[in-house]
């Protein structure tokens, strides 16, 4: 698959080697922009207030479908439901809300869990499949909350409850799941 990270750190830089890994063609873009129209998907993964300005910056980025990885740590725009529906705005395609809760200083170590840490998600229909095809590929386990409709739920728990300890994996199931 070919994949566009839009922001090259912690998480956007990591994801994309977690990718790279398992086969798939990856492309980094930093601060200032750059093509994605190669790309079968987009991740995101810039600070929340300048998610506008970082995808004004990229091309090629209309219809395909976009992953979410941001947290409204820097801020949000009031005028979007979500940080997820903000992306959508500008890619008019299908959005996923993912890896926002998954810290990237542990990323070294995700292999390492004897029970892959879960990712929870939200995505439009059109994005799920792929989300959870590179959840899994990124070494996390897919843990869906629904559609993209979930994905503020999502933003808010990662400040209410995550940010509040330490750097964690955490693994969800869903019933029958054990």
């Amino acid at each position: 698959m070919k994949i566009t990270t839009i922001g090259r750190g912690v998480i956007g830089g990591g994801l994309g080697r977690f990718w790279e890994q398992a086969g798939h063609d990856v492309t980094l873009l930093g601060h200032d922009g750059g093509d994605a129209a190669a790309a079968e998907v987009v991740l995101v993964a810039v600070p929340s207030g300048s998610i506008s300005e970082a995808l004004a910056k990229v091309t090629g980025v209309e219809g395909k479908i976009a992953i979410d990885a941001t947290n409204a740590f820097a801020g949000r725009s009031e005028l979007y439901e979500s940080l997820a529906h903000e992306v959508k705005a500008h890619t008019n395609g299908p959005v996923a809300k993912a890896f926002n809760a998954s810290s990237g200083v542990l990323y070294d170590q995700v292999r390492e869990q004897r029970v892959p840490p879960g990712c929870l998600y939200a995505a439009d229909e059109e994005a799920r499949e792929v989300t959870e095809q590179l959840i899994r590929d990124a070494g996390f386990e897919p843990v869906s909350l629904g559609g993209l409709e979930s994905a503020r739920a999502l933003e808010d728990f990662v400040p209410g409850v995550l940010v509040k300890v330490a750097p964690i994996f955490y693994r969800f199931t869903g019933p029958g799941d054990l």
